[in-house]
């Protein structure tokens, strides 16, 4: 069974389709490299798999569960998007840190305010030991106390993703993640990406650059890798 299944999606904003009958199913533990240029709807298809936008038609489901249906309003009630939005890691082009709270507050911050709100059970002493440990994976584990401004374009990226995989989602959703880094650090962030898939993460990754698509499936090593190219 396909872990992520989308099925149909459409998109409009005002008389521009954007998404136009987008199907696609992503097994557990691979990776899927999704390329387009620039306009041809590739985050708008990452945001609304994140349920931060809604399409217009379509379905999507993740390991059997229909989170989404366009012709079933009970699948579109607002009160579930957060619940629906934890089988989903987004990482941003432009990383989105908050510059006043360190790497590791950035990091722990969305978890932290769920547990206080909706009184999950988890302490915040136990939500902070999970935000070190995979700060130590990312390969920061010095830099956990260090403000957006002190860390790197690559180590700001690396936080970024630590972030998405916090509530360990069903599927990490990399949006241009290396869109903003020089050569260096897109390679850093590529073989963190490629890592991750080795530990068995399901990676959805959007680019513009059919190079970096091909790095990463080289790096990953995936036999079973595939690259969609948007109609």
């Amino acid at each position: 069974m396909a872990i992520l299944d989308v099925q149909h999606i459409e998109k409009s904003f005002g008389a521009t389709k954007v998404l136009k009958d987008i199907n696609f199913s992503l097994p557990e533990g691979q990776v899927l490299a999704i390329i387009g240029s620039s306009g041809s709807g590739k985050t708008t298809l990452l945001r609304c798999l994140n349920f931060l936008e809604t399409p217009d038609k379509g379905s999507i489901s993740v390991r059997g569960e229909t989170l989404f249906d366009a012709g079933d309003p009970a699948t579109q009630r607002e009160s579930e998007i957060r619940r629906k939005r934890l089988h989903f890691g987004l990482v941003f082009q432009n990383f989105n840190l908050f510059p006043q709270y360190t790497a590791l507050e950035n990091v722990t911050l969305a978890r932290e305010l769920m547990a206080k709100g909706e009184k999950t059970g988890e302490s915040l002493e136990d939500i902070r030991a999970e935000g070190r440990d995979l700060l130590t994976q990312m390969g920061l584990q010095d830099r956990m106390g260090n403000y957006p401004h002190q860390l790197s374009g690559g180590q700001q990226q690396r936080v970024a993703i630590a972030r998405a995989l916090v509530r360990d989602p069903a599927v990490l959703l990399a949006d241009e993640p290396t869109g903003n880094l020089d050569l260096d650090a897109t390679r850093e962030v590529l073989a963190l990406l490629s890592r991750l898939h080795q530990e068995g993460r399901t990676v959805l990754l959007i680019t513009h650059d059919p190079g970096v698509a091909a790095c990463a499936l080289r790096q990953i090593r995936v036999a079973h890798g595939k690259v969609l190219a948007p109609a």
